[in-house]
């Protein structure tokens, strides 16, 4: 799952606990449309006819969004996704509506502009709109535009849903890895900043473990091996257990985003929940909503390799204020970021729209 997707499932699976029926319309590779359960909720997913600049298109799914819709007390769609901006306004359905706006639309500024007043008029007709941090809400235009129906829910995570990790695997990866070594997991996009990470690995033997697959994968194992970088381990995709057992053993969690696309950053706040001390740059976006510099962890410039060495080293050479941001994070994820609290906020607002 990405970031999105578990936010998705945080929401759906916990919001049972409230006495709320959650159930979830997404789209699928697979030729044949269906039915799962997934953590004790429904997905219902339509076949994907075909993307444009990142977004899905399915033909299927506008009777599929008709007939939950009709069933359902409140519609509640994550955006940016402008599929559904059609779909909503296509299938004319008089639900009360919530959007959780996850990220401004940063890199297709040519198709933002055909696509801006279909945007507008979408995000025009719901009924309220939840950003995931303050700091987003104060540096996005469109979320201004559109402040006196716009709340934040910080987003929340669920500890007990995370596997625990069995003595051998974390023995394994101990083994595999060495006892001491930084940690980054996610998709590998354009915006995560790994090409600048990579960059900053060089004059260093601290050994930095990426997890994860994605677009720019082949890339940036290309540049780490014209750089001559051997303390850099791609790992790929993994199972729940293994990235666990990871963010275990980690000294620290980098997360080197540069662009505002990324608007919170999931692997940032397990960071903080397993209790490790974080770098991340000022993007103005909630990754340092999650991460206070000089007390969870250090923030740095973005796309400035020198400084994310240097917050590296510092973090390397100073274990004793390591441990004591890592504890600081950790006590910062109870106190804001728990699943519990995300839910239950947007449980009263469910219940809020649906007595309208």
């Amino acid at each position: 799952m990405g970031g999105v997707e578990q936010v998705i499932n945080q929401i759906a699976r916990s919001s049972k606990k409230f006495g709320v029926e959650t159930e979830v319309l997404s789209l699928t590779r697979d030729q044949q449309a269906s039915t799962i359960e997934i953590d004790g909720y429904l997905t219902h997913r339509a076949s994907l006819d075909f993307q444009i600049a990142s977004t899905g298109f399915s033909a299927s799914a506008f009777l599929r969004f008709s007939k939950l819709a009709k069933q359902a007390d409140v519609i509640h769609y994550h955006f940016p996704w402008p599929f559904m901006d059609v779909v909503h306004f296509a299938t004319n359905v008089k639900k009360p509506t919530v959007v959780s706006y996850h990220s401004d639309i940063i890199k297709q500024k040519n198709l933002l502009k055909l696509y801006r007043p279909l945007k507008n008029k979408f995000l025009a007709s719901v009924d309220r709109i939840v950003a995931a941090s303050p700091n987003y809400l104060e540096t996005s235009d469109v979320l201004k535009r559109f402040s006196d129906k716009v709340i934040v829910i910080p987003y929340g995570l669920d500890k007990t849903s995370y596997p625990t990790p069995t003595p051998q695997k974390l023995q394994y990866w101990r083994e595999k890895i060495g006892p001491k070594f930084f940690l980054f997991v996610g998709v590998l996009r354009y915006y995560k900043g790994l090409h600048i990470l990579m960059e900053a690995a060089q004059g260093v033997d601290y050994p930095i473990v990426i997890v994860g697959a994605g677009p720019i994968e082949a890339e940036l194992k290309a540049q780490a091996n014209k750089l001559g970088l051997r303390n850099i381990h791609f790992l790929g995709l993994l199972p729940d257990e293994d990235k666990v057992s990871l963010f275990t053993l980690c000294y620290g969690v980098l997360f080197p985003s540069h662009l505002r696309s990324e608007a919170f950053g999931i692997s940032l706040l397990e960071g903080a929940m397993f209790g490790k001390p974080m770098i991340s740059s000022e993007i103005g976006t909630g990754t340092t909503f999650i991460n206070i510099a000089d007390e969870t962890g250090l923030v740095i410039p973005p796309s400035d390799p020198d400084a994310l060495r240097q917050a590296m080293r510092y973090l390397w050479e100073h274990p004793e204020q390591a441990a004591e941001m890592g504890r600081n994070a950790e006590a910062r994820y109870w106190k804001h970021f728990t699943a519990e609290k995300m839910v239950g906020a947007y449980v009263k607002l469910y219940r809020e729209l649906a007595q309208k």
